[in-house]
């Protein structure tokens, strides 16, 4: 596992994807901070007017703006990648050479591209507080239930944001998984996984089909407000990983049964 991740996090690609993510968060914080006139409430993405009070609030907006594309377009790419892409080098077949075989490999690229949704994640958020803290004023935060909380404790909440947005995109990361072995086109997984969070995304916007809705995996994406309220209301969080967790064992069995009983010539 451990030289999995190293591998995956010494590729120019995966620093290109979080210098990427970065940025995201840095172009908010200038755009708010050249501009003439305030954002009035409720007006551009969600805590966009309340960046000028608290340079906390840089990260949570970035990764309200990151989440429908950018975060999901990132995942696609690693996830897609992770068995298509040793086919496509030939280097899958040696890979197999080794005792442990299919099934370990299958675990510790998924234990990879699932890291990776952390970091991108926690990318965003920590750049966000970094650059909020250089271009606005830092103190006591105030939550969306009205209660203001200390610096300390809003950086632990931001943490806690960046983790739900993490785990929020373990069940894409299962869906890349399961095509990359259907394919030994990288590109192909990566275009297909990021084309099914867009789809997803659309079903979860129309409200004829709001039976739907609990079952996709982006359902719960943008659910990470309830963190910032006090007390936190868990129900969504919890909610958001039992799906994840749905997507990651139906994806995962799918992906075992394609891959173990696939002729690997390369």
């Amino acid at each position: 596992m451990s030289s999995e991740l190293s591998v995956l996090f010494r590729r120019r690609r995966t620093w290109a994807l979080l210098l990427a993510l970065a940025a995201i968060p840095i172009l908010v914080a200038v755009a708010v901070r050249l501009s003439s006139s305030r954002s009035a409430p409720g007006e551009g993405p969600s805590f966009l007017d309340r960046i000028t009070q608290n340079g906390l609030f840089v990260g949570i907006a970035a990764l309200v703006v990151s989440v429908p594309l950018f975060l999901p377009m990132t995942v696609g790419v690693v996830a897609g990648d992770t068995i298509a892409g040793e086919a496509s080098l030939g280097t899958l077949r040696y890979l197999l050479l080794r005792p442990a075989g299919r099934v370990r490999l299958l675990v510790v690229k998924y234990l990879a591209a699932g890291a990776f949704c952390l970091a991108a994640a926690l990318t965003v958020v920590l750049a966000g507080a970094i650059v909020g803290a250089s271009l606005f004023p830092v103190g006591p935060v105030t939550l969306l239930s009205g209660d203001t909380i200390s610096v300390g404790e809003s950086v632990l909440r931001s943490l806690l944001v960046a983790g739900y947005a993490g785990i929020s995109l373990l069940g894409l990361s299962a869906i890349g998984l399961f095509i990359s072995t259907l394919t030994e086109v990288p590109v192909g997984a990566m275009a297909a996984t990021i084309v099914l969070s867009v789809v997803s995304q659309i079903l979860d916007s129309l409200t004829q089909l709001g039976w739907l809705h609990p079952w996709l995996f982006s359902h719960y994406w943008l659910g990470f407000a309830d963190l910032l309220r006090q007390p936190i209301a868990w129900g969504p969080f919890v909610s958001n990983m039992l799906l994840q967790a749905g997507y990651i064992a139906v994806f995962g069995a799918l992906a075992y049964a394609r891959f173990v009983t696939k002729d690997v010539l390369s």
